[in-house]
Formats: C-alpha cells, structure tokens, sequence
C-alpha cells in the first residue's frame, strides 16, 4: 500500500518532467502545504495509506488558505486536484474524484477582478503626436516605410481595438476601404468585422502608396501581401508580415522617442486595446456596443472597464462634500 508522503513524492515527480519548472515548483509548494495540513490534523503522512484519504482533507486544505491571495489559493488547489487525479489514474485511492472537484468549485474563493490598467492620456499624446510626426524626405526608403508602418500601425491598435497578432496576420485582401473594415480571425478563431476609422485609413492608405512599389516588384497578388511589412534587410526584397515581437518593438521604440525612456514599459501593445474599449464605452455609456466592438465572448469582461476615471471620481467627489 502506498502511503501519502510517498505518493505525494511520485506525483510532484511526475509534475517535474511533464510541466514547466516554475510549474513544478509551485506544484511542490502545493503538496509540502498539504502534507503539512495533514499533519496537523494528526494524520501520519509517512505511515497513514492514500486509500486513507477522505474529502475531509480537502476541506482541511481549502480552510488552510482563507489568508493566502485568492490567485494563491486557485494554485494551491489546482494542485491538490491534480493530486487526486494523479491517484485516481493509478488507481491507489479511494476519494471520489467528482465529489472533490465540485467541493473546490464550491468553497473555494474566487481571484478578484483587476481593473485594466494603463495610462490613458499618454496613449491619446502618442497618437496625437505619432500622426503628425515627419518624415524627411532626405531619409532612406527602408526608414521612411519604418515611419509611415509604424504610425499606421499604432493608430490601427488604438482604434480598432485589435490584439497585437491579428494586426500582424491582416492581409490587404483582408481590408474593405469602401466599408472601412476588415474581416479577422480572432479568438477561437472566430471570424468577425473590425471597423477602421477615418483617422486609421488614412495612415494606413499614405503607408501602402508609399509601398506600392515594393508590393508590385514582389510578383504576389496584392490581396495576399500583409497589411504591417517588413522594411529590414533580413526581408530583402521580400514582402513578409512584421511578427507580434515587432509589433512590441514598435511600441516600445515609440513611447521612448515621444514619451521619454520613463514611460518605456508603461504602454504595451494591449495597452491600446484596453484603450479602444474604454474610449467606446466613455464615448457611449453602452456595454452592448463596447462588447461588440471589442468582441468580447463575455460582457463581465466588458464591465471591467466600464468604471470611472479618477478624473470623474475627484469632481464627483468634490461635487458631494465641497458645495456652498
């Protein structure tokens, strides 16, 4: 028979050569709070067997971390249950498995909702200013289709709430400029509309006639070609798309040249996809809309950013306590 230290030992064993080493690290943590718990609820872990298990240590478990973050907790259990189905497929316990997960869904707590955070008015003066940046006409091609990819494409994230790696993946034959959208695969790859904005079509039509020349020397059908190229010599004479590590790069290098190297990591590529979402909802009021525009599958994550600014919280307040 085996008993439950052993066990324990076996599955964190397991964990280490089939996940991540972070992974098994946390997992360790996990089982070494368990054994622990077990313990001192007087059960000897190197003699008592795993068939001597019962739901009860699960609820010792889940009491165990009422002070640990909720993240903390969710981890900690998810180990626990990883544990038991360890022991279940191996066939050396006797807890019933279903009666374990429904008591961890049902007790334990759930991580708290973060609001998104990220700094509003800088991304409004990185566009502002990105749109009127110039490009020197003394400047190599390769460096003024940088410039004119790189506005095109920060304005395309800040409005059209698009994640990073479809802006990438966006092929010419993707864009309808009489209707201003486009048609992407996002998320679960579901197919869906993205609208364009004046502002986005314009920096996106002065980028691709800059380009032409680039795109009819490749010899491909236009509409294949991708909407953000690469303008380096690795590309050659190539058209191929920027990956989402450029795009990062993208953001990076211009937050610097605009907002200073103190705002370098401050804004990220999602950071304007949270931006698009909060600019919908504090334009309209209307979740609905956020939602569709934003295509969330879930309008609880819509919700999440339909919160006051500070700005509206301070007038709110002062509005309250500081009238005559």
């Amino acid at each position: 028979m085996t008993n439950i230290l052993t066990a324990v030992q076996r599955y964190t064993d397991m964990v280490k050569l089939s996940r991540s080493y972070n992974t098994f690290i946390t997992y360790r943590k996990a089982m070494e709070h368990f054994l622990a718990v077990a313990e001192a609820h007087h059960v000897d872990t190197a003699k008592a067997g795993t068939r001597e298990l019962s739901e009860d240590a699960v609820t010792w478990m889940i009491k165990s971390l009422q002070h640990h973050a909720p993240s903390s907790e969710r981890l900690y259990l998810t180990a626990l249950t990883g544990f038991f189905e360890y022991l279940a497929a191996e066939n050396i316990t006797g807890v019933n498995l279903q009666k374990v997960r429904l008591l961890i869904k049902q007790r334990a707590r759930k991580p708290g909702i973060r609001l998104p955070q990220f700094p509003k008015d800088a991304i409004t003066t990185l566009l502002e200013q990105l749109e009127v940046f110039p490009v020197n006409d003394a400047l190599a091609d390769n460096d003024k289709l940088r410039i004119m990819r790189d506005k095109a494409f920060l304005i395309t994230l800040g409005e059209t709430g698009l994640r990073v790696h479809e802006a990438c993946r966006l092929r010419r034959g993707d864009m309808d400029w009489n209707e201003g959208h486009a048609i992407v695969v996002g998320k679960g790859d579901r197919e869906a509309v993205v609208r364009f904005s004046r502002r986005a079509q314009i920096a996106l039509q002065n980028y691709l006639k800059l380009r032409a020349h680039h795109d009819q020397k490749s010899g491909k059908n236009i509409g294949s070609l991708p909407v953000f190229a690469r303008h380096d010599k690795g590309a050659g004479s190539k058209v191929k798309p920027i990956t989402t590590t450029t795009g990062r790069n993208i953001v990076a290098d211009w937050v610097e040249k605009i907002l200073g190297q103190d705002a370098v990591g401050t804004i990220t590529p999602h950071s304007f996809r949270h931006y698009f979402v909060t600019r919908v909802l504090q334009a309209s009021g209307n979740l609905k809309l956020g939602q569709e525009l934003a295509r969330h599958k879930n309008i609880a994550v819509t919700q999440r950013y339909a919160h006051l600014s500070d700005n509206e919280l301070d007038k709110g307040y002062w509005e309250v306590f500081e009238k005559e």
